[in-house]
């Protein structure tokens, strides 16, 4: 049989049943008797007594003795860990990352973060003739630009010393600053009009583990007299749809058991 490299396109029914079973358990987020799951997935009580006693055996599913009713198993979470670990960000965001210049026909970009600093680690271009340049390996300017913000209002910290004023809208005052991070942290989304270079405006979102904790940042970015505050406003609902899915990757696995 040739390789193709691709998924063969026959499907195992007794595999596929199994795999109904066990989102029928997530999805209730409670314990399901037998006929329940029957029901939720359209198998008939003898077959899903069958898989049920496969998957419980696995440790995928979990028996309680005092309800006869069934749940999630340990096995999840252990599986839920070992795929969480390689998770690779970049090939994630990837596909998002094209949808969104798509939808925008801007330059969207993931930066990774440090203490200080973001770091852009991919991007996918405008496809217009007139476009903002992302850089890989480049530092987002914490006080400057929306990738930064996001990054202050989610821990990042500030250096010490006065704030470089790059063009006549950055701000400076770090009283003024603290209060458009507070913004920030609670609308979910970071703009700069003009604040590291005068004719480059963007937008950007957290990525957000299940504890809150920065994983990432999506952002759109393009110039000033396209991306306009009113092209800004249509760009956010996109980006934080695209956002939330990507962080779904990490949440810790009982978040959703």
């Amino acid at each position: 049989m040739a390789r193709t490299g691709r998924p063969a396109a026959r499907q195992v029914g007794s595999v596929q049943r199994a795999v109904d079973v066990l989102d029928a358990l997530a999805e209730a987020r409670t314990e399901l008797g037998t006929n329940e799951i029957a029901r939720r997935t359209r198998v008939n009580v003898s077959s899903i007594s069958r898989l049920l006693s496969t998957l419980t055996t696995a440790g995928l599913v979990q028996h309680i003795p005092s309800t006869g009713r069934y749940r999630l198993g340990i096995r999840i979470l252990q599986l839920a860990g070992a795929a969480r670990e390689g998770l690779d960000i970049r090939s994630l965001a990837r596909p998002f990352l094209e949808e969104l210049t798509t939808i925008t026909a801007e330059t969207s970009t993931l930066s990774l973060p440090d203490v200080h600093d973001l770091l852009t680690v991919d991007f996918v271009p405008s496809p217009q003739s007139v476009r903002s340049v992302a850089q890989v390996g480049r530092n987002s300017v914490a006080h400057a630009t929306a990738a930064g913000k996001v990054l202050l209002a989610w821990g990042g910290k500030l250096p010490t010393g006065d704030l470089t004023r790059y063009t006549d809208r950055t701000t400076t005052d770090r009283a003024a600053l603290d209060r458009e991070i507070q913004r920030v942290r609670r609308r979910g989304w970071a703009q700069a009009i003009g604040e590291r270079e005068d004719d480059l405006n963007a937008i950007a979102v957290p990525i957000l583990d299940g504890t809150d904790s920065l994983v990432a940042v999506l952002g759109v970015q393009g110039p000033a007299g396209r991306f306009t505050p009113r092209a800004m406003r249509a760009a956010i609902e996109p980006l934080t749809e695209r956002a939330a899915t990507l962080a779904s990757a990490f949440w810790p696995s009982g978040r959703d058991l």
